[in-house]
């Protein structure tokens, strides 16, 4: 099996897989993220096999809806990938990819890097932010039944990794807590200059947000 047939593969195993994920983590989220590594890449030194394979498993499940494990992603990408024949070296890249592309709180230090995840852990971070990155937020905030915003409920900064998986704050707290944060953590050049335009119209949306909560417009 050559390379774009493991790829093809890949692609109709996660398309089978999330069929019935939630809005912002399904098969369409794959796809932005895989679309956005492509892009990255082309000015990037990286293997784009390794780029499309990892982009393509990233989330196959992502631990937020398997009670916070995170060893069934990786476990589930090595399966597939044996089944495939791809070699173990590449596997346990992909497996660490799964395990360190993910904002986990402010005191989180990646185990792991490499150009490929550098490439990815950007295209997944560009999904987070901007017009998209707003929708997936609350329609996260909405499967979680989290409120929009409650002005007597602060953001919390540099949660543990447990705080984080654990939250329960609304909606717009994740702005403060994540979401406007990641601008400053992309690696690559072409990452930072897509993110600098989707943080400004964060930026705007919240302004907006907070002139109608409080009726001035």
């Amino acid at each position: 099996m050559n390379k774009q047939e493991i790829i093809a593969s890949t692609e109709a195993f996660v398309k089978s897989t999330l069929k019935n994920a939630e809005g912002g983590h399904d098969w369409f989220h794959i796809l932005r993220v895989w679309n956005n590594a492509n892009l990255i890449a082309e000015h990037e030194d990286v293997d784009k096999f390794v780029v499309s394979l990892g982009a393509l498993l990233h989330d196959i499940a992502d631990s937020k809806f398997y009670n916070g494990d995170e060893t069934i992603g990786p476990a589930l990408a090595r399966e597939f990938l044996e089944s495939q024949q791809v070699e173990d070296a590449i596997i346990i890249h992909i497996e660490h990819i799964i395990s360190n592309i993910s904002y986990k709180g402010g005191n989180f230090n990646q185990k792991f890097t490499s150009p490929e995840l550098n490439v990815i852990q950007d295209a997944d971070r560009l999904d987070a932010i901007g017009a998209i990155g707003i929708a997936r937020c609350f329609n996260y905030g909405g499967f979680k039944n989290r409120p929009l915003h409650n002005p007597n409920i602060s953001p919390k900064l540099n949660q543990t990794i447990e705080e984080y998986k654990n939250s329960e704050a609304p909606t717009i707290n994740h702005f403060y807590e994540k979401l406007l944060l990641l601008k400053d953590r992309m690696n690559t050049v072409t990452g930072k200059k897509i993110a600098e335009a989707r943080h400004q119209y964060m930026e705007t949306f919240l302004q907006q947000f907070y002139d109608e909560w409080n009726g001035v417009k």
